[in-house]
């Protein structure tokens, strides 16, 4: 593995792999990582751990620092929110009891997707699906990918815009968590609640039943974030004392598949070490007291 020089501080604290619905694995999350001169990543797979320790393991004598984290999902007044978990405790029996539920929703789920599908003659192969997902958390981004390699369309984007997109004809809810419920777990686990892309989420009205909650942070700073969006999550940061995070949120090439093949977005969001250092600060307070 080529290392180029680590830059301290630099870091991109949110990255998914294999086990939800990256195309890396950790261990080539880590190698891009390490190409890119990143000092430290997040783990930010949803609703999954299992590729924490497998890229603190690939991390380990390169100087580059692994955050185990999550990207949870969760619910507010029936919106879909998603709660990302820094710095936390990924053995925490009460964390891994919590995701095996969620994991055994998520399968339910993306079968009643594939059932909906082929009682309209579109027909998807189950295996192709879960086999893409069989190392963590099954998703609607394997469900996408295996209707694009079926030829039912063209991209990624096209699936989810005609068919399985939120309020798309194929489109199954899943039972989630409430909000208050994902800041507690990752509480428990020891680890600091930050809402993700708050910016895609909307509903900033919001925001204080979270920080009410125990909310820690905000990823002001993102991929989809326009310096605007940007702007604005770092006054409403300011005024509820919260972490300014960010991250590429790279699952591969890009979201969507990338405009650019072959290019990835990890470390095109960076945040400096004052940001690490704040989270382990908080992560150690939130650990210091009985949650």
């Amino acid at each position: 593995m080529k290392n180029k020089e680590i830059h301290e501080g630099i870091a991109d604290l949110h990255v998914h792999t294999t086990f939800s619905d990256g195309e890396f694995t950790p261990e080539d999350v880590v190698e891009k990582a390490l190409e890119k001169g990143l000092g430290a990543i997040a783990i930010t797979d949803h609703d999954c751990v299992d590729g924490v320790e497998p890229a603190i393991k690939a991390a380990r004598g390169t100087g580059l620092e692994i955050v185990p984290g999550i990207e949870m999902s969760a619910a507010v007044k029936d919106i879909e929110i998603h709660v990302l978990g820094y710095y936390i405790d990924h053995k925490c029996p009460v964390l891994l009891k919590t995701l095996a539920g969620m994991r055994e929703r998520r399968v339910v789920r993306i079968k009643e997707m594939i059932k909906r599908l082929d009682e309209k003659g579109i027909k998807i192969p189950e295996e192709k699906v879960f086999s893409a997902a069989a190392e963590g958390t099954i998703g609607r981004m394997h469900l996408a990918r295996a209707m694009v390699s079926e030829s039912v369309a063209a991209t990624i984007r096209e699936v989810f815009d005609k068919f399985i997109g939120d309020g798309r004809p194929f489109h199954v809810k899943h039972e989630r968590l409430e909000y208050d419920d994902a800041i507690k777990i990752i509480r428990k686990a020891g680890g600091v609640p930050v809402l993700a892309h708050p910016g895609n989420m909307g509903k900033d009205e919001y925001i204080p039943l979270y920080v009410k909650a125990g909310l820690k942070g905000i990823e002001v700073y993102h991929s989809e974030h326009r310096a605007a969006t940007t702007r604005k999550y770092a006054v409403i940061a300011e005024e509820h004392g919260l972490i300014m995070t960010g991250g590429s949120d790279c699952h591969g090439v890009s979201k969507w598949g990338g405009k650019k093949k072959g290019e990835a977005l990890m470390g095109r969001v960076r945040v400096e070490d004052d940001v690490l250092i704040s989270l382990r600060a908080v992560s150690a307070e939130i650990r210091g007291h009985k949650e």
